[in-house]
């Protein structure tokens, strides 16, 4: 049976409204638990946030522990892994279940993104230990002040960009360290999901439909600004082309696609991005709602010690690069996903050198990496007092600062330049706004 009560004191500490600055050092984070310490040869009891999708996929990765509780706010949807799961504790409200199940060592969370924020800080500042989908946040602000509340709190995190923990992330590293292109100064990144697949260029829908008796709306909305449920609109899965709960095309895969070439050239933040996009054939009402049907990003990234600045451009929406001059007549640029990476002295497609007999010639790079034992497995064992995850959230939290900037200049339709520090657009004052958008009256990230 699902329990639904929930404590004044835990409401109004869950709901308080957020006053802080855009500073990075606004948010601090003291556990208010005692963090339990799990051997090696103990299990953790995990909780799923967020399971009718991915939550689940996480789940059944994690069956080595003990799922002792899981929450999600549509009960249809979430249906087939409560069946799995039949002794853990179901609860709708992630806040009910924080407070009353003590023994909770750490939880998953697979809500949309503009959820995520606030069930990590919610979670983090009771000591518990982090798995969240990517993106790790809704907004920049929320991916600086998460990333600092988990490192601040010592609790183990991991976001869930599971080609982090590849082996094709490692030969590419590998490569790259080993100089087989040379220096890499310009980088193209691609994914073809089209709007049949993930809905966007769409203005909000008018009227309203009966909230399912399995749904609870309000839940779902969570932080994000109050609108009529309209069925089949915005759940499940279809919420990721608008604003106010996705990131869109972008802010779904750039986190997949980038995450190793940020970790090979430890990229850090972006100096300026810019971006056009079919937003500006759109009126108003789609673009300030919904993401566009295709885009180019731009990002600049400055030069670090030896290596030189680097330029990476995004493309969706059935954009591509253009064709590089290496590769076979009839081989393909990579599907439906794909990474082009440029160098001095040659080209990578995705994981290997082009063309294939460059590669063969190459053969494989000495291995100066350590390898992964899982993506699930490397959480696990960072909170089991492990080594930090491959996507903590000290390398999670600045990547997808980067990849929502790309989302800010798709929206203002300017190039950008970005203060890091101060969190700051230095050059387009309207841009500021989306960098920590208001919540609803009710929520906050607790900071």
């Amino acid at each position: 049976m699902r329990d639904t009560g929930i404590s004044r004191r835990y409401f109004l500490m869950g709901t308080t409204l957020a006053a802080g600055s855009l500073a990075a050092g606004s948010a601090t984070a003291t556990p208010r638990q005692q963090q339990r310490k799990v051997s090696p040869n103990e299990k953790l009891n995990i909780a799923g946030i967020g399971i009718g999708g991915m939550g689940g996929v996480d789940l059944d990765n994690l069956k080595s522990e003990n799922i002792v509780a899981l929450c999600d706010v549509d009960d249809a949807h979430a249906a087939k892994v409560y069946e799995r799961y039949p002794n853990a504790k179901r609860y709708r409200d992630f806040r009910v279940m924080l407070e009353k199940e003590k023994d909770i060592d750490a939880v998953t969370i697979a809500t949309p993104d503009h959820l995520h924020a606030v069930i990590s800080m919610a979670a983090i500042q009771l000591g518990k230990h982090v798995y969240c989908q990517k993106p790790l946040t809704h907004s920049v602000y929320e991916a600086r002040m998460v990333a600092k509340a988990a490192r601040e709190a010592k609790v183990a995190t991991q976001m869930g960009n599971q080609g982090q923990a590849s082996e094709e992330a490692r030969i590419l590293y590998e490569l790259i360290h080993g100089g087989a292109i040379g220096a890499v100064r310009e980088i193209h990144g691609w994914c073809n999901r089209n709007p049949s697949i993930s809905p966007r260029g769409m203005a909000r829908p008018a009227g309203s439909s009966p909230v399912p008796d399995t749904l609870d709306w309000d839940l779902w909305l969570g932080p994000a600004p109050f609108r009529p449920y309209v069925e089949h609109a915005y759940n499940p899965f279809v919420w990721r082309g608008w604003w106010d709960f996705g990131t869109g095309v972008l802010g779904d895969i750039g986190c997949h696609n980038f995450s190793a070439i940020f970790k090979a050239l430890k990229l850090g933040p972006p100096t300026c991005v810019e971006a056009t996009s079919t937003a500006a054939q759109c009126p108003p009402e789609v673009n300030n709602e919904s993401a566009p049907t295709a885009s180019i990003v731009r990002f600049e990234f400055p030069a670090l010690g030896d290596r030189p600045a680097v330029t990476l451009t995004w493309w969706d929406g059935g954009l591509m690069p253009w064709r590089p001059e290496e590769l076979e007549p009839e081989r393909q640029m990579g599907g439906g996903d794909g990474m082009l990476y440029i160098g001095d002295k040659g080209k990578i497609l995705n994981h290997r050198l082009i063309p294939e007999t460059r590669m063969k010639e190459y053969g494989a790079p000495p291995k100066i990496l350590p390898r992964s034992p899982g993506h699930y497995q490397e959480w696990i064992n960072a909170c089991k007092g492990g080594d930090p995850a491959g996507s903590n959230f000290d390398f999670a939290g600045p990547l997808t600062e980067a990849v929502l900037l790309g989302n800010i200049a798709i929206r203002t339709g300017k190039k950008i330049y970005w203060d890091s520090e101060s969190m700051t657009v230095t050059n387009v004052p309207e841009a500021n706004a989306l960098i920590n958008p208001p919540y609803r009256e009710g929520w906050s990230l607790g900071v």
